[in-house]
C-alpha cells in the first residue's frame, strides 16, 4: 500500500466514528498535492446536503485526532467539504448509489477518436462499468477511465 494510501485509510478510520457523531456519511478521503501543497481532504454528505456547519463540525473533532495520531510524514492543509453535484465516483458504493444516473466518463486513450462519452450508468463490476448512450450499451474497462463523475444537468 502506497503512502497516500496509508493516508487515506487512516484518516477514514478516524473519520467513522465522528462522522457518525455529526450524522453525516462519508463520501470519500483523499491526500493529493497540488500546486506544492499537500491537501488532506474528507468529503462528506448527507441526505438533502451538506452544509458549511456540517462540515465546520466535522473539521472541529477531526483535526485534534489526526494531531493526536500523528501518521502523516509531510505537512498538509486540512480541507472538509461535500463531493459537489458533479461527484466523481471512485469506489463500489459510489458506483451503487449512482445506477441509473447520468455520468460522464472520460478515458486515458480515445476509442474510435472517442475519449468523452455521456449516459446512463447500468452497470458495474471489479474490473468494469457500462453505461447507455444512445440506446447502445457501451462497457469500459476500469483501468481504461481517467475520470467518471455524475452529469451536471444546466
Amino acid at each position: 500500500m502506497s503512502r497516500r494510501e496509508t493516508y487515506e485509510q487512516r484518516t477514514e478510520e478516524i473519520l467513522v466514528p465522528i462522522a457518525k457523531q455529526c450524522g453525516v456519511l462519508i463520501y470519500d478521503v483523499e491526500f493529493v498535492k497540488e500546486a506544492g501543497e499537500n491537501y488532506l481532504r474528507a468529503y462528506i454528505d448527507k441526505e438533502g446536503g451538506v452544509t458549511i456547519d456540517d462540515c465546520e463540525a466535522v473539521s472541529r473533532l477531526l483535526s485534534p485526532k489526526l494531531d493526536e495520531e500523528d501518521f502523516i510524514e509531510e505537512g498538509y492543509i486540512l480541507e472538509v467539504s461535500s463531493p459537489g453535484l458533479g461527484r466523481a465516483l471512485k469506489k463500489d458504493r459510489h458506483f451503487r448509489n449512482s445506477i441509473g444516473m447520468d455520468v460522464e466518463v472520460k478515458l486515458f486513450k480515445a476509442v474510435d477518436g472517442v475519449k468523452e462519452f455521456a449516459g446512463v450508468l447500468k452497470s458495474f463490476d471489479e474490473s468494469s462499468i457500462t453505461i447507455e448512450e444512445d440506446g447502445k450499451e457501451i462497457r469500459f474497462e476500469r483501468k481504461a477511465i481517467a475520470k467518471i463523475n455524475l452529469a451536471l444537468d444546466f
